[in-house]
């Protein structure tokens, strides 16, 4: 039988499992296949070209509730191979971590290039054969004998195990060559994307943010908290994108067409709102509306806010109307907004979707309906809310295929 181990896909998860895998077993001779000239094209881009590595999370039952799809299946995994495990083995090879406020962590260089530098030359040390402009497009199973897998161009090789590791798709006819292999993949439908509101009254002010928000979806229990971000054509931040993340297949469902409802000042109920606003009134009855901008919200986003409420630019707190002073509470604690489509947050493209989880040992990543064969990464239906989550179940998997995947 061959002794090749055959990595198809060069992103993190590939990498990570065909280095791992090299150092296992250095006798093994591992081959990463990757379609394009690009290798690890989304570590580049990833965290506006920083590389969000990983997240301060170092507690495996804390970690898997940042996962919408996967985090039942993960928790064992991260047990194996979590946070704490990606920040000590990039530090071990030179490359030091830091945490930002948030939790997020990024090489202290603040460039994406540090951790690509890292992997493309660990990778060559552990003597992987990394084969660019190679796309496998079929593998057949060959019992007794392993895989042969086929190229584009009509190229064979036989392999005594493969390790799939080619992200998230967006099209469903993109994963039919694993599903000849046996597998069922669930339908894949964007995760992560920001919300396009082509009437709002607010996009008039891109760039404005405010540091906590909760977003709704009206008519249904999903809601996130977090920074909103006003953009040209809608909205995006935290809030909207892990709203997204969890509502993934409802609002693909959803065609994208739905209202959301916006919560400006989470810190109040629609009675302690009333209250702030009426004291402030009798202080300061002469003072004008629109020009006084409350609870820490930018002045122009005020102004915005005091306009829908249809108050008068120059009107005083002392001539306003209850109709008006209701319509203030009403544009501030539930703001709707119709949502018309989405877009793709930054480059930063992430699925839901793909290999079903239950088709595959989680304590491996080998399939259970093929064996030899393994998954990593996104290509499984595993995906995270942003801030670094993605890229560490990635790690994870990658880790623990690489590891299984060693002995030929």
């Amino acid at each position: 039988m061959s002794r090749i181990i055959a990595v198809i896909g060069g992103g993190a998860a590939g990498f990570f499992g065909a280095i791992t895998c090299a150092r296992q077993n250095p006798k093994a001779r591992v081959i990463l296949f990757e379609k394009t000239c690009k290798l690890l094209s989304k570590v580049k881009v990833s965290g506006g070209g920083r590389c969000n590595v990983t997240h301060h999370c170092f507690n495996p039952n804390e970690l898997v509730k940042f996962y919408p799809r996967g985090s039942k299946q993960l928790k064992q995994p991260f047990k194996e191979f979590g946070a704490q495990d990606t920040v000590n083995w990039f530090e071990k090879r030179g490359v030091k971590l830091k945490v930002e406020a948030d939790g997020r962590m990024f090489p202290v260089t603040d460039n994406s290039e540090t951790i690509v530098n890292c992997l493309l030359r660990e990778a060559e040390n552990a003597g992987v054969q990394v084969l660019t402009h190679t796309d496998i497009t079929q593998i057949i199973v060959q019992p007794g004998e392993g895989f042969k897998l086929t190229s584009a161009k009509g190229q064979h090789w036989q392999a005594a195990k493969v390790l799939v590791t080619t992200g998230g798709q967006n099209k469903p006819e993109n994963y039919e060559w694993l599903a000849a292999l046996g597998h069922r993949i669930e339908k894949p439908v964007p995760s992560l994307f920001t919300f396009n509101v082509p009437a709002s009254y607010l996009k008039e002010l891109p760039g404005i943010s405010v540091p906590r928000a909760i977003v709704k979806i009206t008519g249904q229990k999903l809601e996130s908290e977090g920074p909103l971000l006003i953009t040209h054509w809608g909205f995006s931040g935290p809030a909207v994108l892990r709203l997204s993340a969890w509502g993934a297949r409802l609002l693909n469902d959803l065609n994208y067409q739905f209202s959301a409802s916006i919560n400006w000042v989470p810190d109040f109920t629609e009675e302690t709102l009333r209250a702030e606003l009426l004291s402030f009134k009798n202080l300061h009855a002469k003072k004008v509306i629109s020009s006084n901008a409350f609870f820490g919200l930018p002045q122009r986003l005020w102004k915005a806010f005091t306009e829908q409420a249809g108050i008068p630019a120059e009107l005083r707190w002392l001539d306003i109307s209850n109709k008006s002073l209701n319509k203030l509470l009403e544009t501030l604690l539930r703001g709707i907004f119709e949502v018309r489509g989405k877009t793709t947050f930054k480059e930063e493209f992430v699925t839901c979707g793909g290999v079903a989880l239950s088709e595959v040992d989680m304590a491996t990543l080998e399939s259970r309906k093929v064996k030899g064969l393994y998954f990593a990464g996104e290509v499984l239906d595993i995906d995270g809310i942003t801030g670094g989550f993605n890229f560490q179940a990635a790690w994870t998997t990658g880790y623990l295929a690489g590891r299984h995947m060693a002995t030929v």
